[in-house]
């Protein structure tokens, strides 16, 4: 008898999260803080989406950079990044805009302040079409 047939629901559970594995993207990139300071400071930050939430994309920052020492996570419209990489788009807490025709310019606004943050397009574009595909396959 195969483990399937002796513990269905274990098999059922395996396969649940193998598939929300293969339909889950996450890109570490490198990024640029844009502030007073005229040298550039780079960050690590991961692009994360899960096809539970096809409409959703995740931009989550280091523990490092925030007072807390938490990582301080992002949840915005995917169409949202999207559009911003052809035009400037956003009217709350995010907006995207494309700067010249290699970066784009993600500002996050929150009680604390503004972060501006800048990013390579071909990175972010490569996310999208890696959630698009992943987003594809779920539904």
């Amino acid at each position: 008898m195969s483990a399937t047939a002796e513990n269905p629901p274990a098999a059922a559970a395996a396969t649940a999260v193998a598939t929300a594995v293969a339909t889950a993207v996450e890109d570490r990139v490198t990024a640029r803080v844009i502030s007073d300071d005229p040298l550039f400071r780079k960050i690590p930050v991961a692009l994360r989406f899960a096809a539970a939430e096809p409409l959703a994309v995740r931009i989550v920052f280091p523990a490092g950079l925030s007072p807390e020492g938490t990582e301080n996570e992002w949840v915005f419209p995917r169409a949202l990044l999207e559009a911003g990489l052809q035009a400037p788009t956003g009217t709350g807490d995010v907006r995207v805009w494309p700067c010249g025709r290699v970066q784009a310019v993600v500002e996050f606004h929150s009680p604390e302040g503004v972060a501006v943050i800048q990013f390579d397009i071909a990175a972010l574009r490569r996310f999208l079409r890696r959630t698009n595909a992943a987003a594809t396959r779920q539904a």
